[in-house]
């Protein structure tokens, strides 16, 4: 059986780019009886641009885990855990920091946007080991398999690097070199057309009532060029509805959306309300399940996550502290 590990950051509720660019393929993935997924709310990492607002984080660890269950990721079939609640990981990420050249997260390219996150813009100590504790939060687990997105991959390239180091350094075969697994659907743009983000207050949150969806659909930008009703469109010009139609509706609508614009048989608001239509009728049972999800519901399967994931991560630190030679007592 492999080991699968991914996770994502508490900084709110989660938005449809990360259903469809991540959690859907996590429930195929932990459907797979030779995969053992844990699935992780990385609170430690929110900290390197979230420190100033750090109140916050325990409530959105909550907020993240009613996304995970809604849409689908099933505790009996995947341990979902709480990053701060495994030391485990922190105390492997002291040992890898201490074999790891300066250089190495130095050269990382998604360091000056972690650091444009910041609401000081500056870099912080912390900042600069994201992708070592990145590594160890792998690496704890001896996970072989590893969903990223392709902005994420520099960060993988790390974790194998410091696997392939830890062993020739301590002579052993202990770290299974981590594989990345991309998604096959490509990344959900924003309503302005860029990258989908709470930050940028351009996304569409899972947890969203109808009506918000709809009057956050409607905000999308389409055609540029296309200035009148009667004009007629071009569907390679469109920003944000078609790409959306492309993953979300059927061939038969798709294509009928397509020859209605570019015949000026239909105008960009009609495209976005039928989107709008047909985005909330894939959400509503996702909805429904969460309404249903209390916050002890949450505790209480975050403390069964992380009991499992302490013992397999703390069975690893002591193979790793028996390899370096560190006295125990």
């Amino acid at each position: 059986m492999k080991t699968l590990l991914s996770g994502m950051r508490p900084t709110g509720q989660l938005h449809i780019g990360h259903y469809f660019g991540v959690i859907q393929n996590w429930v195929r993935l932990a459907s797979d009886p030779k995969i053992n997924c844990f699935f992780m709310v990385a609170d430690w990492h929110s900290l390197t641009t979230k420190y100033d607002s750090a109140g916050s984080i325990g409530a959105d660890s909550l907020e993240v885990v009613k996304d995970y269950l809604a849409c689908g990721v099933d505790p009996e079939r995947a341990t979902i855990f709480l990053q701060s609640a495994v030391p485990a990981i922190a105390e492997l990420h002291i040992i890898l920091s201490m074999i790891t050249p300066n250089s190495w997260p130095e050269g990382d390219p998604t360091l000056k946007d972690l650091v444009r996150a910041r609401s000081d813009g500056a870099l912080s100590y912390g900042m600069l080991g994201y992708p070592v504790l990145q590594s160890a939060d792998i690496l704890a687990f001896q996970a072989e398999l590893v969903p990223v997105g392709k902005d994420q991959e520099a960060h993988l390239e790390m974790s194998r690097d410091l696997a392939r180091r830890f062993n020739h350094l301590y002579k052993s075969p202990h770290f299974p070199e981590p594989k990345a697994l991309f998604t096959e659907t490509p990344s959900l743009a924003g309503l302005d057309g860029g990258k989908m983000s709470k930050s940028f207050d351009n996304d569409i949150k899972i947890a969203s009532d109808a009506q918000e969806t709809i009057k956050r659909v409607l905000q999308m930008i389409t055609d540029p060029e296309r200035q009148r009703r009667n004009d007629p469109g071009d569907v390679s010009r469109c920003v944000v509805p078609y790409p959306y139609y492309q993953l979300l509706a059927s061939a038969e609508i798709t294509a009928q959306v397509k020859e209605e614009c570019e015949s000026a048989k239909r105008g960009c608001f009609d495209c976005k309300k039928q989107l709008a239509e047909i985005l909330n009728a894939k959400l509503a049972s996702f909805r429904s399940k969460r309404a249903e999800l209390s916050d002890q519901k949450v505790l209480d399967i975050l403390r069964a996550g992380n009991a499992q994931a302490n013992q397999v991560a703390g069975e690893n630190l002591r193979k790793v502290k028996a390899l370096i030679g560190l006295c125990s007592v």
